[in-house]
């Protein structure tokens, strides 16, 4: 799979990828005979699990040495798992900060909702009340 291919899979753009690939969150792709990006399987894996933790907010410095990691092989898992945790952790307290203000807009929406009702019910009571002074 070519990198148009692959950018169009994952709702990225072919530079996005080549700035990950340039900045170590994903091991170099193969490339075949013309030098043109060869997306495999794997790296298709890369990409997908790239995007997803770029979209939740991981950094691109924690991202690159969990690659460079990784391609160390299994005498990092601890390390690789540390960082996965520490960026877990971090997911967490940004999760709880969202729920709060997602509970405050909440109740100012309900808030409005009320007041909004209160002003169409005050203005047909006026309106009526105008109707029965003109009759």
């Amino acid at each position: 799979m070519n990198i148009s291919e692959v950018a169009i899979k994952f709702e990225m753009t072919p530079a996005t990828i080549r700035y990950y690939e340039k900045q170590g969150l994903i091991p170099p792709i193969t490339r075949n005979n013309s030098g043109v990006r060869d997306f495999q399987e794997e790296d298709l894996n890369w990409v997908e699990f790239i995007k997803c933790m770029r979209d939740s907010g991981l950094s691109i410095d924690s991202l690159a040495k969990y690659s460079e990691l990784y391609q160390q092989g299994d005498s990092t898992l601890v390390a690789r798992k540390k960082i996965l945790l520490d960026e877990y952790q971090k997911l967490l307290e940004k999760q709880r900060l969202i729920n709060g203000t997602v509970d405050r807009l909440e109740k100012k929406l309900d808030n409005y909702d009320h007041m909004i009702q209160e002003c169409e019910q005050q203005m047909f009571s006026n309106g009526m009340k105008a109707v029965s002074e003109k009759v």
